[in-house]
Protein backbone atom coordinates (compact mmCIF):
# COMPACT_ATOMS: atom_id res chain seq x y z
CA UNK A 1 0.00 0.00 0.00
CA UNK A 2 0.97 3.63 -0.54
CA UNK A 3 0.82 6.53 1.92
CA UNK A 4 0.40 10.19 0.94
CA UNK A 5 0.74 13.01 3.47
CA UNK A 6 3.13 14.47 6.01
CA UNK A 7 3.85 14.99 9.69
CA UNK A 8 3.46 12.87 12.79
CA UNK A 9 0.13 11.29 11.86
CA UNK A 10 1.59 9.98 8.61
CA UNK A 11 4.73 8.74 10.36
CA UNK A 12 2.68 6.91 12.98
CA UNK A 13 0.40 5.36 10.35
CA UNK A 14 3.36 4.09 8.33
CA UNK A 15 5.06 2.73 11.42
CA UNK A 16 1.89 0.98 12.61
CA UNK A 17 1.47 -0.61 9.17
CA UNK A 18 5.03 -1.92 9.24
CA UNK A 19 4.60 -3.16 12.81
CA UNK A 20 1.47 -5.00 11.68
CA UNK A 21 3.48 -6.96 9.13
CA UNK A 22 1.93 -5.22 6.14
CA UNK A 23 3.94 -3.99 3.17
CA UNK A 24 4.40 -0.29 2.47
CA UNK A 25 5.15 0.18 -1.22
CA UNK A 26 5.82 3.91 -1.13
CA UNK A 27 5.45 7.07 0.94
CA UNK A 28 4.73 10.27 -0.98
CA UNK A 29 4.71 13.82 0.36
CA UNK A 30 6.62 17.07 0.72
CA UNK A 31 9.05 15.61 3.27
CA UNK A 32 10.13 12.10 4.18
CA UNK A 33 8.67 10.84 7.50
CA UNK A 34 10.97 9.47 10.18
CA UNK A 35 10.13 5.76 10.34
CA UNK A 36 11.80 2.61 11.56
CA UNK A 37 11.63 1.31 7.99
CA UNK A 38 14.56 2.92 6.15
CA UNK A 39 13.97 0.65 3.16
CA UNK A 40 10.52 2.13 2.49
CA UNK A 41 10.80 4.17 -0.74
CA UNK A 42 9.97 7.86 -0.50
CA UNK A 43 8.79 10.07 -3.35
CA UNK A 44 8.95 13.83 -2.80
CA UNK A 45 6.04 15.70 -4.36
CA UNK A 46 4.37 19.07 -3.93
CA UNK A 47 1.50 17.93 -6.18
CA UNK A 48 0.43 14.30 -5.92
CA UNK A 49 -1.22 14.48 -9.34
CA UNK A 50 2.13 15.17 -11.00
CA UNK A 51 3.37 11.74 -9.88
CA UNK A 52 0.25 9.71 -10.70
CA UNK A 53 2.15 7.32 -12.97
CA UNK A 54 4.78 6.69 -10.29
CA UNK A 55 2.10 5.88 -7.71
CA UNK A 56 0.34 3.46 -10.04
CA UNK A 57 3.60 1.73 -10.92
CA UNK A 58 4.66 1.36 -7.27
CA UNK A 59 1.37 -0.05 -5.97
CA UNK A 60 1.14 -3.79 -5.34
CA UNK A 61 -2.37 -3.86 -3.87
CA UNK A 62 -4.13 -0.81 -5.37
CA UNK A 63 -4.60 0.85 -1.96
CA UNK A 64 -3.57 4.43 -1.12
CA UNK A 65 -3.93 6.01 2.33
CA UNK A 66 -4.19 9.79 2.57
CA UNK A 67 -3.12 10.79 6.10
CA UNK A 68 -2.60 14.40 7.18
CA UNK A 69 -2.49 15.23 3.49
CA UNK A 70 -3.16 18.76 2.21
CA UNK A 71 -2.78 17.83 -1.47
CA UNK A 72 -6.00 17.39 -3.44
CA UNK A 73 -6.35 14.31 -5.64
CA UNK A 74 -7.43 15.16 -9.17
CA UNK A 75 -8.04 13.26 -12.41
CA UNK A 76 -4.45 12.12 -13.01
CA UNK A 77 -4.51 10.02 -9.82
CA UNK A 78 -8.24 9.31 -9.68
CA UNK A 79 -8.04 7.83 -13.19
CA UNK A 80 -5.41 5.25 -12.26
CA UNK A 81 -7.87 2.85 -10.63
CA UNK A 82 -6.15 3.17 -7.25
CA UNK A 83 -8.45 2.95 -4.22
CA UNK A 84 -7.77 6.08 -2.17
CA UNK A 85 -8.91 6.33 1.45
CA UNK A 86 -8.59 9.56 3.42
CA UNK A 87 -8.48 9.96 7.19
CA UNK A 88 -10.26 13.27 7.76
CA UNK A 89 -10.29 15.05 11.11
CA UNK A 90 -13.90 16.16 11.22
CA UNK A 91 -17.38 14.66 11.04
CA UNK A 92 -18.57 14.38 7.45
CA UNK A 93 -20.39 15.80 5.67
CA UNK A 94 -20.84 18.58 8.27
CA UNK A 95 -17.21 19.75 8.52
CA UNK A 96 -15.31 19.44 5.25
CA UNK A 97 -12.09 21.24 4.37
CA UNK A 98 -9.11 22.22 6.55
CA UNK A 99 -9.50 20.31 9.84
CA UNK A 100 -7.70 22.87 11.99
CA UNK A 101 -10.04 25.60 10.74
CA UNK A 102 -13.18 23.46 10.95
CA UNK A 103 -12.44 22.65 14.59
CA UNK A 104 -12.28 26.35 15.50
CA UNK A 105 -15.71 26.91 13.97
CA UNK A 106 -17.09 23.80 15.68
CA UNK A 107 -15.97 25.19 19.05
CA UNK A 108 -17.38 28.63 18.23
CA UNK A 109 -20.69 26.92 17.51
CA UNK A 110 -20.60 25.19 20.88
CA UNK A 111 -20.27 21.67 19.52
CA UNK A 112 -19.82 19.12 22.29
CA UNK A 113 -18.57 16.40 19.97
CA UNK A 114 -16.27 16.16 16.96
CA UNK A 115 -15.01 13.15 15.01
CA UNK A 116 -12.49 11.50 12.74
CA UNK A 117 -13.90 10.10 9.49
CA UNK A 118 -12.54 7.62 6.96
CA UNK A 119 -13.89 8.09 3.46
CA UNK A 120 -13.26 7.22 -0.16
CA UNK A 121 -11.65 10.01 -2.15
CA UNK A 122 -13.64 11.20 -5.16
CA UNK A 123 -13.59 14.29 -7.39
CA UNK A 124 -14.84 16.57 -4.61
CA UNK A 125 -13.16 17.65 -1.38
CA UNK A 126 -14.17 15.39 1.51
CA UNK A 127 -17.31 14.35 -0.38
CA UNK A 128 -16.56 10.66 -0.96
CA UNK A 129 -18.51 7.81 0.59
CA UNK A 130 -17.94 7.47 4.33
CA UNK A 131 -16.55 4.13 5.50
CA UNK A 132 -16.11 4.61 9.24
CA UNK A 133 -16.07 7.30 11.91
CA UNK A 134 -15.05 7.71 15.52
CA UNK A 135 -16.32 10.56 17.65
CA UNK A 136 -14.78 12.21 20.70
CA UNK A 137 -16.04 14.76 23.24
CA UNK A 138 -15.30 18.48 23.46
CA UNK A 139 -15.37 19.68 27.05
CA UNK A 140 -17.21 22.99 27.63
CA UNK A 141 -14.10 24.67 29.07
CA UNK A 142 -11.36 22.93 27.12
CA UNK A 143 -8.99 25.05 25.00
CA UNK A 144 -8.37 24.37 21.34
CA UNK A 145 -4.96 22.75 21.77
CA UNK A 146 -6.35 20.14 24.18
CA UNK A 147 -9.23 19.29 21.86
CA UNK A 148 -6.99 19.12 18.79
CA UNK A 149 -4.59 16.70 20.47
CA UNK A 150 -7.51 14.45 21.38
CA UNK A 151 -8.72 14.63 17.80
CA UNK A 152 -5.35 13.63 16.38
CA UNK A 153 -5.27 10.60 18.65
CA UNK A 154 -8.77 9.72 17.49
CA UNK A 155 -7.62 9.94 13.86
CA UNK A 156 -4.81 7.49 14.58
CA UNK A 157 -7.14 5.15 16.46
CA UNK A 158 -9.53 5.18 13.51
CA UNK A 159 -6.71 4.35 11.11
CA UNK A 160 -5.53 1.46 13.27
CA UNK A 161 -9.05 0.05 13.45
CA UNK A 162 -9.69 0.28 9.73
CA UNK A 163 -6.27 -0.71 8.38
CA UNK A 164 -6.77 -4.49 8.59
CA UNK A 165 -10.31 -4.23 7.23
CA UNK A 166 -9.31 -2.22 4.17
CA UNK A 167 -6.17 -4.29 3.59
CA UNK A 168 -8.01 -7.61 3.74
CA UNK A 169 -10.92 -6.74 1.44
CA UNK A 170 -10.48 -4.64 -1.70
CA UNK A 171 -14.27 -4.33 -1.85
CA UNK A 172 -14.69 -3.33 1.81
CA UNK A 173 -17.75 -1.09 1.98
CA UNK A 174 -17.22 0.22 5.48
CA UNK A 175 -18.62 -0.36 8.93
CA UNK A 176 -22.38 -0.84 9.27
CA UNK A 177 -22.65 1.90 11.89
CA UNK A 178 -20.89 4.56 9.79
CA UNK A 179 -22.67 7.90 9.24
CA UNK A 180 -24.76 8.05 6.08
CA UNK A 181 -24.71 10.71 3.41
CA UNK A 182 -21.94 12.46 1.48
CA UNK A 183 -21.49 15.98 0.24
CA UNK A 184 -23.39 18.90 1.68
CA UNK A 185 -22.43 20.32 5.05
CA UNK A 186 -20.07 23.28 5.26
CA UNK A 187 -16.65 23.74 3.70
CA UNK A 188 -13.93 25.31 5.83
CA UNK A 189 -11.10 26.41 3.58
CA UNK A 190 -8.88 29.47 3.36
CA UNK A 191 -11.85 31.82 3.01
CA UNK A 192 -13.23 30.54 6.32
CA UNK A 193 -9.75 30.90 7.80
CA UNK A 194 -9.56 34.55 6.70
CA UNK A 195 -12.95 35.27 8.33
CA UNK A 196 -11.94 34.04 11.77
CA UNK A 197 -10.91 37.49 13.10
CA UNK A 198 -14.52 38.64 12.50
CA UNK A 199 -15.55 36.39 15.41
CA UNK A 200 -13.35 38.00 18.08
CA UNK A 201 -16.41 39.17 19.98
CA UNK A 202 -17.79 35.64 20.28
CA UNK A 203 -17.82 34.36 23.89
CA UNK A 204 -16.07 31.16 22.83
CA UNK A 205 -13.40 32.88 20.73
CA UNK A 206 -10.56 32.86 23.27
CA UNK A 207 -11.05 29.16 24.08
CA UNK A 208 -11.59 28.16 20.45
CA UNK A 209 -8.40 29.88 19.32
CA UNK A 210 -6.08 28.99 22.21
CA UNK A 211 -3.45 27.19 20.15
CA UNK A 212 -1.06 26.80 23.08
CA UNK A 213 2.14 24.96 22.23
CA UNK A 214 0.62 23.91 18.88
CA UNK A 215 0.91 27.43 17.43
CA UNK A 216 4.24 26.56 15.83
CA UNK A 217 2.68 23.59 14.05
CA UNK A 218 -0.21 25.65 12.65
CA UNK A 219 1.52 28.68 11.10
CA UNK A 220 -1.35 29.78 8.84
CA UNK A 221 -3.89 29.63 11.63
CA UNK A 222 -1.56 31.35 14.10
CA UNK A 223 -0.77 34.15 11.62
CA UNK A 224 -4.46 34.78 10.95
CA UNK A 225 -5.23 35.02 14.66
CA UNK A 226 -2.40 37.45 15.43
Amino acid sequence: MIFVGEGALLRRAVQHTLDSGLAVDLVCGPAAPRTAGPDVPFLAAADVNAVAAELAAASTDGLVWSVNNRMIFRAPVLSTGLRILNVHHGPLPAYRGLPEVALVYAMLRGEREFAATLHHVDEGIDTGRTLAAESYPIGPDEPYHVVLRRGLETCHDLFKRCLPLAAAKPDWTGEPTRPTGAGGGSYFGREALARLPEHRGHPNFARATDLGFLAGYLPELAATLR
